[in-house]
Protein backbone atom coordinates (compact mmCIF):
# COMPACT_ATOMS: atom_id res chain seq x y z
CA UNK A 1 0.00 0.00 0.00
CA UNK A 2 0.68 3.68 -1.15
CA UNK A 3 0.69 5.36 3.26
CA UNK A 4 -1.85 7.80 3.55
CA UNK A 5 -0.53 10.87 5.17
CA UNK A 6 2.83 11.56 3.52
CA UNK A 7 0.63 12.18 0.17
CA UNK A 8 -2.52 14.47 0.79
CA UNK A 9 -3.71 15.02 -2.44
CA UNK A 10 -7.51 15.84 -2.74
CA UNK A 11 -8.36 13.21 -4.78
CA UNK A 12 -7.47 10.48 -2.07
CA UNK A 13 -6.52 11.92 0.98
CA UNK A 14 -9.23 11.32 3.97
CA UNK A 15 -10.25 14.19 6.16
CA UNK A 16 -8.32 12.46 9.36
CA UNK A 17 -4.96 12.83 7.46
CA UNK A 18 -5.05 16.55 7.70
CA UNK A 19 -4.18 16.15 11.57
CA UNK A 20 -1.71 13.18 11.49
CA UNK A 21 1.30 13.13 11.79
CA UNK A 22 4.71 10.63 12.68
CA UNK A 23 3.12 8.85 14.96
CA UNK A 24 0.32 7.68 12.58
CA UNK A 25 2.73 6.73 9.95
CA UNK A 26 4.59 4.78 12.15
CA UNK A 27 1.67 3.01 13.74
CA UNK A 28 0.15 2.55 9.86
CA UNK A 29 4.08 1.20 8.98
CA UNK A 30 3.59 -1.21 12.13
CA UNK A 31 0.37 -2.53 11.30
CA UNK A 32 1.18 -2.87 7.62
CA UNK A 33 4.33 -4.97 8.64
CA UNK A 34 1.84 -7.28 11.00
CA UNK A 35 -0.28 -7.90 8.43
CA UNK A 36 1.83 -9.35 6.29
CA UNK A 37 2.26 -6.33 3.35
CA UNK A 38 4.88 -6.62 0.47
CA UNK A 39 5.47 -3.01 0.47
CA UNK A 40 4.82 0.24 1.86
CA UNK A 41 5.18 3.10 -0.58
CA UNK A 42 6.06 6.93 -0.38
CA UNK A 43 5.55 9.57 -2.93
CA UNK A 44 7.91 12.38 -4.31
CA UNK A 45 7.27 15.91 -5.06
CA UNK A 46 9.85 19.04 -4.36
CA UNK A 47 7.10 21.79 -4.80
CA UNK A 48 3.58 22.38 -5.58
CA UNK A 49 2.55 25.59 -7.68
CA UNK A 50 0.19 27.76 -6.51
CA UNK A 51 -2.12 26.78 -9.77
CA UNK A 52 -2.16 22.80 -8.53
CA UNK A 53 -2.29 23.51 -4.28
CA UNK A 54 -5.88 23.48 -4.57
CA UNK A 55 -6.48 19.78 -6.32
CA UNK A 56 -2.73 18.31 -5.02
CA UNK A 57 -2.32 20.09 -1.97
CA UNK A 58 1.59 20.77 -0.59
CA UNK A 59 1.82 18.01 1.75
CA UNK A 60 4.02 15.82 0.64
CA UNK A 61 6.93 14.04 2.53
CA UNK A 62 10.00 13.42 1.24
CA UNK A 63 10.45 9.96 -0.07
CA UNK A 64 14.15 8.99 1.47
CA UNK A 65 13.59 10.63 4.68
CA UNK A 66 10.19 8.87 5.62
CA UNK A 67 11.25 5.74 4.42
CA UNK A 68 14.48 5.80 6.36
CA UNK A 69 12.06 6.73 9.38
CA UNK A 70 9.89 3.96 8.82
CA UNK A 71 12.88 1.37 8.57
CA UNK A 72 13.71 1.90 11.95
CA UNK A 73 10.35 0.70 13.16
CA UNK A 74 9.33 -1.97 10.80
CA UNK A 75 11.25 -5.35 10.14
CA UNK A 76 10.48 -7.11 7.10
CA UNK A 77 8.03 -5.00 5.05
CA UNK A 78 9.45 -3.60 2.05
CA UNK A 79 9.79 -0.11 1.38
CA UNK A 80 8.59 1.78 -1.71
CA UNK A 81 9.48 5.08 -3.58
CA UNK A 82 6.43 5.78 -5.66
CA UNK A 83 7.53 7.09 -7.64
CA UNK A 84 10.56 8.82 -7.31
CA UNK A 85 11.33 11.86 -10.19
CA UNK A 86 14.64 10.89 -10.54
CA UNK A 87 15.31 13.30 -13.07
CA UNK A 88 15.62 16.01 -11.11
CA UNK A 89 18.46 15.14 -9.10
CA UNK A 90 21.86 13.54 -10.32
CA UNK A 91 21.81 10.12 -10.12
CA UNK A 92 24.73 10.06 -7.77
CA UNK A 93 23.16 11.81 -5.31
CA UNK A 94 19.89 9.80 -5.77
CA UNK A 95 22.51 6.75 -5.41
CA UNK A 96 23.95 8.24 -2.44
CA UNK A 97 20.66 8.46 -0.73
CA UNK A 98 19.28 4.84 -1.86
CA UNK A 99 21.98 2.54 -1.42
CA UNK A 100 22.31 4.22 2.55
CA UNK A 101 18.69 3.58 2.76
CA UNK A 102 18.93 -0.22 1.62
CA UNK A 103 22.14 -0.47 3.69
CA UNK A 104 20.41 0.74 6.20
CA UNK A 105 17.27 -1.05 6.38
CA UNK A 106 18.81 -4.32 5.83
CA UNK A 107 17.72 -4.50 2.15
CA UNK A 108 14.09 -3.32 1.71
CA UNK A 109 14.28 -1.02 -0.53
CA UNK A 110 12.60 -0.94 -4.30
CA UNK A 111 13.23 1.58 -6.37
CA UNK A 112 9.87 3.12 -8.09
CA UNK A 113 11.09 5.96 -10.72
CA UNK A 114 8.70 8.09 -12.64
CA UNK A 115 9.22 10.75 -15.43
CA UNK A 116 6.91 13.19 -12.90
CA UNK A 117 4.48 15.83 -14.43
CA UNK A 118 4.46 19.30 -12.75
CA UNK A 119 6.32 21.77 -14.87
CA UNK A 120 7.52 24.31 -12.13
CA UNK A 121 9.60 21.67 -10.03
CA UNK A 122 11.39 20.82 -13.30
CA UNK A 123 12.17 24.64 -14.09
CA UNK A 124 13.03 26.13 -10.23
CA UNK A 125 15.57 23.09 -9.99
CA UNK A 126 16.79 24.18 -13.70
CA UNK A 127 16.02 20.62 -15.45
CA UNK A 128 14.76 20.81 -19.07
CA UNK A 129 10.43 19.26 -18.45
CA UNK A 130 10.35 18.63 -21.88
CA UNK A 131 13.80 16.23 -22.08
CA UNK A 132 12.29 14.36 -18.72
CA UNK A 133 11.43 11.26 -20.27
CA UNK A 134 14.74 10.56 -22.78
CA UNK A 135 16.95 11.73 -18.89
CA UNK A 136 14.85 9.50 -17.04
CA UNK A 137 16.03 6.57 -19.58
CA UNK A 138 19.31 7.43 -19.03
CA UNK A 139 18.80 8.19 -15.32
CA UNK A 140 17.70 4.45 -14.59
CA UNK A 141 20.66 3.40 -16.73
CA UNK A 142 23.47 5.48 -14.41
CA UNK A 143 21.31 4.19 -11.14
CA UNK A 144 21.83 0.75 -12.51
CA UNK A 145 25.44 1.27 -12.79
CA UNK A 146 25.50 3.69 -9.20
CA UNK A 147 23.58 0.79 -7.29
CA UNK A 148 25.10 -1.82 -8.48
CA UNK A 149 28.08 -4.02 -6.93
CA UNK A 150 30.94 -1.96 -7.98
CA UNK A 151 32.48 1.27 -5.33
CA UNK A 152 33.70 3.14 -7.93
CA UNK A 153 30.97 2.77 -10.99
CA UNK A 154 30.80 3.62 -13.81
CA UNK A 155 28.24 5.68 -16.58
CA UNK A 156 28.84 7.89 -19.82
CA UNK A 157 25.75 9.21 -21.28
CA UNK A 158 24.54 12.16 -22.73
CA UNK A 159 23.56 13.33 -19.74
CA UNK A 160 25.42 12.32 -17.33
CA UNK A 161 29.36 11.23 -17.49
CA UNK A 162 30.87 9.55 -13.85
CA UNK A 163 33.80 7.07 -13.24
CA UNK A 164 36.29 7.41 -10.37
CA UNK A 165 34.32 8.54 -7.57
CA UNK A 166 34.10 5.92 -4.84
CA UNK A 167 30.73 5.40 -2.82
CA UNK A 168 29.67 3.81 0.37
CA UNK A 169 27.66 2.31 1.99
CA UNK A 170 26.83 -0.26 -1.18
CA UNK A 171 23.02 -1.51 -1.00
CA UNK A 172 22.72 -4.46 1.00
CA UNK A 173 20.97 -5.95 -1.95
CA UNK A 174 23.11 -7.02 -4.95
CA UNK A 175 20.47 -5.84 -7.14
CA UNK A 176 18.02 -3.17 -6.24
CA UNK A 177 15.03 -3.83 -8.05
CA UNK A 178 13.49 -0.66 -10.01
CA UNK A 179 10.33 -0.68 -10.75
CA UNK A 180 9.37 2.24 -13.46
CA UNK A 181 5.84 4.13 -12.83
CA UNK A 182 3.41 5.33 -15.39
CA UNK A 183 0.70 4.78 -18.05
CA UNK A 184 1.61 6.32 -21.06
CA UNK A 185 3.33 4.56 -24.29
CA UNK A 186 6.56 5.63 -23.09
CA UNK A 187 6.76 5.09 -19.54
CA UNK A 188 4.98 1.24 -20.44
CA UNK A 189 8.10 0.75 -22.84
CA UNK A 190 10.28 2.25 -20.14
CA UNK A 191 9.21 -0.47 -17.75
CA UNK A 192 9.85 -2.89 -20.36
CA UNK A 193 13.16 -2.49 -21.74
CA UNK A 194 14.65 -1.10 -18.44
CA UNK A 195 12.80 -1.91 -15.63
CA UNK A 196 12.36 -4.71 -13.13
CA UNK A 197 8.09 -3.68 -12.87
CA UNK A 198 5.53 -1.63 -14.04
CA UNK A 199 3.58 0.77 -11.52
CA UNK A 200 0.98 1.66 -13.73
CA UNK A 201 -0.61 4.80 -12.56
CA UNK A 202 -4.70 4.75 -12.33
CA UNK A 203 -5.39 2.00 -15.13
CA UNK A 204 -8.76 1.02 -15.19
CA UNK A 205 -8.94 -2.97 -14.94
CA UNK A 206 -10.51 -3.04 -18.38
CA UNK A 207 -6.76 -1.66 -19.67
CA UNK A 208 -4.81 -4.12 -17.84
CA UNK A 209 -4.84 -6.81 -20.14
CA UNK A 210 -3.70 -4.52 -23.41
CA UNK A 211 -1.13 -2.93 -21.47
CA UNK A 212 0.61 -6.23 -20.04
CA UNK A 213 0.32 -7.97 -23.37
CA UNK A 214 2.45 -4.57 -24.93
CA UNK A 215 4.82 -4.96 -21.91
CA UNK A 216 5.64 -8.67 -22.85
CA UNK A 217 5.92 -7.45 -26.37
CA UNK A 218 8.40 -5.37 -25.74
CA UNK A 219 10.13 -7.43 -23.44
CA UNK A 220 10.62 -9.85 -26.00
CA UNK A 221 11.37 -7.74 -28.74
CA UNK A 222 14.20 -6.28 -26.62
CA UNK A 223 15.07 -9.80 -25.37
CA UNK A 224 14.83 -8.52 -21.63
CA UNK A 225 14.87 -11.53 -19.35
CA UNK A 226 14.90 -12.15 -15.69
CA UNK A 227 12.45 -11.33 -12.83
CA UNK A 228 9.55 -8.72 -14.05
CA UNK A 229 6.73 -7.58 -11.88
CA UNK A 230 3.33 -6.11 -12.70
CA UNK A 231 1.86 -4.71 -10.25
CA UNK A 232 -2.20 -2.64 -10.22
CA UNK A 233 -3.87 -0.22 -8.40
CA UNK A 234 -6.88 -1.48 -6.64
CA UNK A 235 -10.33 0.54 -6.63
CA UNK A 236 -10.62 1.63 -2.74
CA UNK A 237 -11.82 -1.24 -0.57
CA UNK A 238 -13.64 -1.74 2.31
CA UNK A 239 -13.06 -5.34 4.36
CA UNK A 240 -17.01 -5.61 5.65
CA UNK A 241 -20.31 -3.76 5.85
CA UNK A 242 -19.66 -0.42 6.09
CA UNK A 243 -21.95 1.66 8.48
CA UNK A 244 -20.69 4.80 6.57
CA UNK A 245 -20.68 6.29 2.92
CA UNK A 246 -17.33 4.68 1.51
CA UNK A 247 -18.50 6.09 -1.84
CA UNK A 248 -19.49 3.91 -5.10
CA UNK A 249 -16.69 3.16 -6.48
CA UNK A 250 -14.85 1.24 -3.25
CA UNK A 251 -15.10 -2.37 -3.09
CA UNK A 252 -16.68 -3.53 0.06
CA UNK A 253 -18.11 -6.85 1.77
CA UNK A 254 -16.87 -9.91 3.32
CA UNK A 255 -13.56 -11.28 2.62
CA UNK A 256 -14.73 -14.22 0.09
CA UNK A 257 -16.25 -10.76 -1.82
CA UNK A 258 -13.04 -8.83 -1.69
CA UNK A 259 -11.09 -11.87 -2.89
CA UNK A 260 -12.90 -12.99 -5.64
CA UNK A 261 -12.39 -9.62 -6.91
CA UNK A 262 -8.82 -9.14 -6.91
CA UNK A 263 -7.96 -12.70 -7.84
CA UNK A 264 -9.50 -11.47 -11.43
CA UNK A 265 -6.23 -9.16 -11.21
CA UNK A 266 -4.09 -12.27 -11.01
CA UNK A 267 -6.23 -13.50 -14.10
CA UNK A 268 -4.77 -10.73 -16.31
CA UNK A 269 -1.41 -11.34 -15.49
CA UNK A 270 -1.05 -9.24 -12.62
CA UNK A 271 1.92 -9.67 -9.87
CA UNK A 272 1.16 -7.22 -6.86
CA UNK A 273 -1.77 -4.98 -6.31
CA UNK A 274 -1.38 -1.92 -4.43
CA UNK A 275 -4.53 -0.81 -2.06
CA UNK A 276 -6.13 1.68 -0.11
CA UNK A 277 -8.65 1.50 2.45
CA UNK A 278 -11.33 3.93 2.95
CA UNK A 279 -10.86 5.13 6.67
CA UNK A 280 -12.32 8.02 9.11
CA UNK A 281 -9.73 7.69 11.51
CA UNK A 282 -6.38 6.41 11.94
CA UNK A 283 -7.48 3.07 14.09
CA UNK A 284 -10.57 1.91 11.56
CA UNK A 285 -7.11 2.14 9.08
CA UNK A 286 -4.99 -0.22 11.13
CA UNK A 287 -7.98 -2.74 11.70
CA UNK A 288 -8.98 -2.39 7.98
CA UNK A 289 -5.20 -3.44 7.78
CA UNK A 290 -5.50 -6.13 9.91
CA UNK A 291 -8.22 -7.50 8.49
CA UNK A 292 -7.43 -7.88 5.37
CA UNK A 293 -3.95 -9.52 5.96
CA UNK A 294 -5.66 -12.16 8.21
CA UNK A 295 -8.85 -12.76 6.02
CA UNK A 296 -8.86 -11.57 3.14
CA UNK A 297 -4.52 -11.99 2.32
CA UNK A 298 -4.86 -15.62 3.05
CA UNK A 299 -7.78 -16.31 0.28
CA UNK A 300 -5.50 -14.71 -2.35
Amino acid sequence: MQLPVQSQSTLYAEPWEADAGPEDLVEIARAADRAGFAYIASCDHVAIPRRLADAMGTVWYDPVATLAFLAGVTERVRLLSHVAVVGLRHPLLTAKQYATLDHLAGGRLILGVGAGHVREEFEVLGVDFERRGAVLDECVDALRAALGPEEFPAHHGKAYDFEGLGQRPRPAQARVPVWVGGSSPAAVRRAAVRGDGWLPQGDPRDRLPGQIARLRRLREEAGATGPFTVGAITEPLYVGEPAWDVGRRTLSGPPETLAESLRAYAAMGVDQVQVRFRSRVRGELTDQIGEFGERVGPLL
